[in-house]
């Protein structure tokens, strides 16, 4: 009596484009818990379950073809983390944004970081566009949500000063551990933003108009609110000393 053949794994051939982002998953799941200068491709192939010849047939520019093309797939997945709606209070929604994107640069951690911090043997003047894209997006959308449609320099420059701010600060909070919360990281990234908008109200007109329109939409109890209530004390002391 003969023993039964041992089974065998069934194995379904991918498509070209299911194979394609297969690769890309696996690259992007490497990337972001390691600097990409640390990946090779071998690494890549192991974690895809395939041969090195199958990475370059579908990327045979190499590592930094799938470098790019990774960074790309993460790109227009941070860009969604500020897709929101215009509706309800404007801070919170600009709440829920940075919602996700802490919750991205958590997930995505040391490749964050090395992206950003340009520390890849891959960066090319193609992968740095493809940053710049996201920054000039992320821009774009905190705009619509300002209700500045035609921003002028003031208003777009404090718009882009203030992303920066957010880029660095998630810096630092993956070099101090991850510490404060995220939640507590949040709410001290909307205390930055409206006091960036009530400093440069001060003396630009543009910015004074969107942030009379901006509080007619904002609740009592939201972070406006909450932040004016702590800071009026702070100024009045102030203003007795000058």
């Amino acid at each position: 009596m003969t023993s039964p053949a041992p089974a065998t794994r069934a194995y379904r051939r991918l498509s070209v484009e299911e194979r394609r982002r297969q690769l890309l998953a696996a690259a992007l799941t490497l990337f972001a818990h390691q600097p990409p200068g640390e990946i090779s491709l071998d690494d890549v192939a192991e974690a895809a379950g395939v041969s090195r010849p199958l990475v370059y047939r579908y990327f045979p520019g190499g590592k930094p073809q799938l470098y790019e093309a990774a960074l790309r797939s993460a790109a227009d997945e941070l860009e969604l983390c500020f897709t929101e709606p215009p509706s309800g209070p404007p801070t919170e929604r600009l709440s829920r944004v940075l919602d996700r994107y802490l919750a991205f640069v958590d997930e995505h951690d040391a490749g964050f970081s090395a992206l950003l911090r340009g520390g890849s043997v891959a960066e090319t003047s193609r992968t740095t566009a493809i940053v710049d894209e996201v920054r000039r997006a992320a821009a774009e959308q905190i705009l619509v949500h300002l209700g500045a449609d035609r921003p002028g320099p003031r208003l777009r420059m404090m718009v882009r000063t203030w992303i920066a701010a957010v880029e660095a600060a998630s810096l630092i909070w993956l070099d101090e551990g991850k510490q404060p919360a995220a939640q507590e990281l949040r709410d001290w990234l909307i205390d930055h933003l409206i006091a960036l908008l009530t400093a440069t109200a001060a003396t630009d007109t543009e910015t004074a108009g969107a942030v009379t329109a901006l509080l007619g939409l904002e609740r009592a109890e939201g972070p406006v609110g909450v932040l004016a209530r702590r800071v009026v004390p702070v100024m009045d002391d102030a203003t007795r000393l000058l």
